[in-house]
């Protein structure tokens, strides 16, 4: 059985390369590094060839340091494992149903199923429009998506099936 590689005897890439050089500019911004040392360092960096290389540009000096240098990330735990929900966005399903919204869009064609969502506005736009016509063909299309697609109830919270 093989042992995996040292980290630090790792060859380096331009990028690595250019991460330290931009830090090292940091710090000589921050009056940490004269300019003799700071010119030295760079050229020790361009020089570098493994990450052990890169690694002693920085042991005396403090935080911020190129990204390979930062410590592992943790192992995932379960809280981390669940799915992304942006901040102030709805969590879980609805109790309402998509099929039951359809088929109300579908058999009373006047916003039915809207206005059982929680979507008052569409609802109401549906029945104005009933009596011009429009209306029923719409809330018919609208029902089918609904059962077809899905949808949301007011809060943005996806319908059950």
């Amino acid at each position: 059985m093989s042992t995996p590689p040292d980290p630090d005897a790792l060859r380096i890439g331009t990028a690595e390369r250019e991460d330290a050089i931009k830090v090292l500019g940091d710090h000589f911004a921050a009056g940490r590094l004269p300019m003799a040392e700071y010119e030295t360092r760079v050229t020790a960096a361009v020089d570098a060839t493994t990450r052990a290389d890169l690694r002693t540009l920085f042991t005396d000096l403090p935080a911020p340091y190129p990204p390979f240098m930062a410590p592992p990330a943790p192992p995932p735990t379960p809280a981390t494992l669940l799915p992304y929900h942006p901040p102030g966005a709805p969590v879980g399903y609805s109790e309402k149903s998509c099929l039951a919204a359809g088929l109300l869009q579908i058999l009373l064609p006047f916003g039915t199923g809207r206005f059982y969502t929680g979507h008052i506005g569409i609802a109401v736009a549906q029945l104005v429009l009933v009596f011009v016509g429009i209306g029923v063909i719409w809330s018919i299309i609208d029902g089918i998506l609904l059962i077809t697609t899905g949808g949301t109830d007011r809060h943005g919270r996806p319908l059950r099936m």
